[in-house]
């Protein structure tokens, strides 16, 4: 008998966040064949993306795609913006719901400065505030959470923005591909012991640390985010390599720590030797670890599928421990008095 049935999903699954994720290839498709109007942008060497939770991760995806190109890039997850923007700088900022306080003041904190700027709600104050003074506005459509939104925002933004990526048409047709292959593998409708990511939520338990190289960040923090939002878990996040100077100690000590390792298929040859090294480490001293490796391909096929795959994990986590992952009580309480 499989460890979790449908009936269980449906029961703590209250707002029916499965079903969206469901959906998540057909989404991104629609949203990168949509009729979003394009902009292009001259003239930027630096480019700031701000935005907070789902939104955050968006900027983090595309830090991630165009790191290897000359623009300087970015991420503001606060308040501030840096003292490097200029007229050579492009803000762009997102937030799903459009009321995100953070990105709000970043966004009017830049009226005085002489930046480019675009922004992508779905609504709210944001789309007030750029339709009062004349910025560049987007209006995407939320499914279901600002952090089950994420395939519809990341894929429209990149058919607005396609003029200034450094990303191949051929590469964005992939990404989808490879969903739709992981989802015959993770979906709802897989309730079988061969679910992997059914499987990674019954290893969970105690707090998930989970190590990641440098290019994959992005799935990292977003794993990281949704088994704390979702699961309602404590959950960390170390990038490998640094770990190895500091973090890899605190294994000396026993714990309820439990270690996920993020490794790419086409990691640098230095960080697959760190991986075998840390590996030889866990297992001389019998520490229990679960990886998790990337699909092939460009790094958005990379990012996006890691994605998909921890989130359905994150959910199915939640419903193993009879939780439902959709309210988050502890950010409205929050948001109530910022």
């Amino acid at each position: 008998m499989p460890v979790l049935e449908k009936e269980q999903l449906e029961k703590y699954d209250t707002k029916k966040m499965y079903l969206v994720y469901d959906r998540w290839p057909e989404i991104a498709k629609n949203a990168y064949n949509s009729k979003h109007k394009q902009i292009e942008f001259y003239n930027i060497n630096h480019i700031v993306f701000a935005g907070m939770g789902g939104s955050g991760t968006i900027g983090d995806i595309f830090a991630a795609i165009l790191s290897k190109t000359n623009i300087h890039v970015t991420i503001v997850k606060g308040y501030r913006l840096p003292k490097t923007v200029d007229a050579k700088t492009l803000l762009i900022t997102t937030s799903v719901s459009g009321n995100t306080k953070e990105t709000l003041t970043i966004l009017e904190s830049s009226m005085d400065i002489d930046c480019k700027k675009i922004a992508f709600s779905s609504g709210g104050e944001m789309e007030k505030i750029c339709n009062k003074n004349n910025i560049e506005f987007r209006k995407i459509e939320k499914n279901h959470s600002p952090r089950a939104s994420l395939v519809n925002f990341l894929y429209s933004i990149m058919l607005i923005l396609k003029p200034l990526l450094p990303i191949k048409e051929e590469d964005i047709h992939a990404s989808i591909n490879q969903m739709i292959i992981l989802r015959d593998c993770i979906s709802s409708e897989k309730f079988n012991d061969e679910n992997p990511a059914i499987n990674l939520a019954q290893w969970i338990s105690g707090v998930p640390l989970i190590y990641y190289p440098f290019g994959l960040q992005a799935a990292a923090v977003r794993f990281k985010n949704s088994l704390q939002e979702n699961s309602k878990i404590h959950a960390i996040s170390e990038d490998v390599i640094e770990a190895c100077h500091n973090g890899i100690v605190a294994w000396e000590n026993s714990s309820n720590i439990i270690p996920i390792l993020i490794q790419g298929m086409d990691d640098n040859e230095k960080t697959k030797e760190r991986w075998k090294i840390i590996k030889e480490y866990f297992n001389l001293n019998s520490i229990e670890y679960h990886e998790v490796y990337s699909v092939e391909g460009a790094i958005l096929s990379k990012l996006i599928n890691l994605i998909y795959f921890f989130d359905y994990t994150s959910i199915y986590k939640a419903v193993l421990s009879k939780i439902d992952p959709s309210p988050v009580k502890s950010i409205d309480f929050i948001k109530l008095r910022s």
